[in-house]
C-alpha cells in the first residue's frame, strides 16, 4: 500500500508545530508511519508563509516522515521561488488536456530542466473527451450534473465553443476508429506523451462509473504523426487559454 495525500491549510503562520500537526493527522488518519507522497497547495500567493510550510515539510522528509514532497495547481513562477529556496520537489498537479494547453507554455520545461514531473488531471474533462457528446448539441444547465461537467464545459466555452469541440470530437473519434481504442484513451495518450508528463489522473464516480479496462488500452496505444496532425488541425482553430486564464491554477486563484 502506497499513502498519498494533499494537504491544503488556510493561509496563515506556518510553524514547525503547525505542519508537524497536519502530517501526524494524515499519517493517523492512513494508519502508516510514512507519507509516500504529499501534495502541497495554498491559495494566496501574496502570503509567503508557504515558503516556511514547504521548508519544515522538506525537514519532515529529511527525518523519514515523509517520502516525497509535491506540489498542486502552482504556476511556473512560484514553481521556479521554491526551487530557488532549495526546496526539492517532485510533481506538480496540474490541469491539462487537448482543450487546455497551459503547461505546455512555461511549465513543462521548467519542470524537465529541474527534474520535476506533472501529473494532470482534467485529460478528458470529465467525461466530456468521450463518444458519449459526439454529435450531440451543447449542454444545457440541466444536463451539467456534475462540478466537472459544469467546470470543464466552462473551459470548452474559453477555447473555442461547442461547435469546434465536435470539430476535436469528430477528429479523435477517426482516430479511435483507426486503433479500435476509445476517444477518452486518445485523450489520454495525447497527453502522456507530453514533455515533463509522468501521470495522468483519470477519475471515476464510486459505485457507477469505472472504466478500468478502457483505460487500461492507453498503454498499448502509439499516435502516430498523422494522428496527431489531426489534432492540430483542430486545435489551431482554439483560443490561447494561457492568455485567457493564465498559467497553470491562475483560475483558482482569480
Amino acid at each position: 500500500m502506497q499513502a498519498f495525500t494533499k494537504w491544503v491549510p488556510r493561509p496563515a503562520r506556518m510553524t514547525r508545530t503547525v505542519v508537524e500537526r497536519a502530517v501526524d493527522r494524515s499519517c493517523r488518519r492512513m494508519g502508516v508511519q510514512t507519507l509516500d507522497l504529499l501534495q502541497f497547495h495554498w491559495w494566496e500567493y501574496a502570503d509567503h508563509n508557504y515558503l516556511d510550510a514547504l521548508r519544515h515539510l522538506a525537514d519532515l522528509r529529511e527525518e523519514g516522515r515523509i517520502r516525497h514532497l509535491a506540489l498542486t495547481n502552482f504556476d511556473t513562477e512560484h514553481l521556479r521561488i521554491i526551487r530557488e529556496a532549495g526546496i526539492k520537489i517532485v510533481s506538480n498537479q496540474v490541469q491539462y488536456s487537448l482543450i487546455d494547453q497551459r503547461p505546455a507554455v512555461q511549465m513543462a520545461k521548467f519542470c524537465q530542466e529541474n527534474g520535476i514531473q506533472l501529473l494532470t488531471y482534467g485529460t478528458v474533462c470529465g467525461g466530456l473527451l468521450s463518444e458519449r457528446y459526439l454529435g450531440r448539441p451543447e449542454l444545457k444547465a440541466k444536463e451539467m450534473t456534475t462540478a466537472s461537467l459544469t467546470k470543464y464545459n466552462g473551459m470548452i466555452d474559453a477555447w473555442g465553443g461547442w461547435g469546434l469541440f465536435q470539430e476535436l470530437l469528430g477528429a479523435l473519434g477517426n482516430i479511435a476508429r483507426k486503433h479500435r481504442v476509445s476517444i477518452a484513451n486518445v485523450a489520454v495518450r495525447s497527453i502522456l506523451d507530453r514533455s515533463a508528463v509522468t501521470g495522468v489522473i483519470v477519475g471515476c464516480r464510486l459505485g457507477m462509473t469505472k472504466h478500468i479496462a478502457d483505460n487500461a488500452r492507453v498503454f498499448g496505444l502509439d499516435l502516430d504523426d498523422e494522428d496527431s496532425g489531426q489534432i492540430e488541425a483542430v486545435r489551431h482553430k482554439s483560443r490561447d487559454l494561457f492568455q485567457l486564464i493564465g498559467d497553470c491554477g491562475d483560475e483558482y486563484r482569480g
